[in-house]
């Protein structure tokens, strides 16, 4: 049967991408923009199952407002595609006030008042999927993207601490962890960057070379994946995507493993 999506950030990227594969396949979906206009060829394509709506995420009124016109256009929202948000480099004695409240707002803050908005709708269905984006940056660190990380270490805390909590209500929730994809992340669109201090130009640099020389999956090929998603009857926790992802994150948690272990005589000491 088809299922009713609501998906946040879908002018371009994933969410473009994923809306387009929903789409495609017969189910209804919610697509919020900042700009309208972006997806106006596509909303003459799928007139009948597909509605556009204009959000900012980071209000938190606006978000409610969209969830309940998505909920009298269609009668319900089965899945939650959380997926608005935006990178930022730079390096933490760099950031700037501004830098921090507009990265959290978006990426924590817009995602928990979306979450919030669905979920009495869920609750009364009895069932829904909520999907967060998160990143292997959730996971992992790299010099220069510590605010973007710390955005998305919050919102692996949210999810996972909301999967518990929802589980009764037959709600499930599943964070994604997509590892370097050739979209417009760097892009001046998706990219904020903070005002550099030249003791950190060789952090820099070294960050830009990795970056150019990373292995970067194609996104439309995640399209399959979240299709597989939300049809699952036991979706996981968490999904990793792209085929660098797992070996990355394996080799984090070993490692950690490894320190906790070494320091395990101290740690059982300090119990008292």
């Amino acid at each position: 049967m088809a299922k009713t999506i609501f998906i946040t950030g879908a002018s371009r990227g994933f969410g473009r991408i994923w809306a387009e594969a929903f789409l495609k396949r017969g189910d209804n979906v919610v697509a919020t923009v900042r700009n309208p206009d972006a997806l106006t060829e596509l909303a003459k394509e799928f007139a009948s199952n597909l509605l556009v709506l204009k959000l900012d995420v980071t209000d938190k009124k606006a978000s409610f407002e969209a969830v309940k016109a998505a909920k009298a256009h269609f009668g319900r929202i089965d899945v939650l595609v959380n997926n608005a948000g935006f990178g930022h480099v730079g390096a933490i004695e760099e950031l700037s006030e501004q830098d921090v409240r507009a990265q959290l707002e978006t990426n924590v803050l817009g995602s928990l008042w979306t979450i919030q908005a669905v979920l009495p709708i869920m609750r009364a269905q009895k069932s829904g999927h909520i999907i967060q984006l998160s990143s292997a940056l959730g996971l992992n660190t790299v010099s220069l993207m510590g605010l973007y990380s710390a955005s998305k270490f919050a919102v692996e805390g949210l999810a996972e601490t909301l999967a518990g909590e929802v589980s009764g209500f037959g709600i499930k929730v599943t964070l994604l962890e997509p590892g370097g994809f050739s979209t417009d992340f760097f892009g001046t669109t998706s990219l904020a960057l903070s005002e550099s201090i030249p003791a950190y130009d060789e952090v820099r640099k070294s960050f830009y070379e990795l970056a150019e020389t990373q292995d970067s999956g194609n996104p439309a090929a995640t399209a399959n994946a979240l299709l597989m998603l939300v049809d699952s009857d036991n979706p996981p926790l968490r999904l990793l995507l792209g085929k660098t992802t797992y070996p990355w994150v394996k080799y984090t948690y070993e490692e950690r493993l490894k320190t906790w272990e070494s320091w395990q005589d101290v740690s059982v000491a300090a119990h008292g």
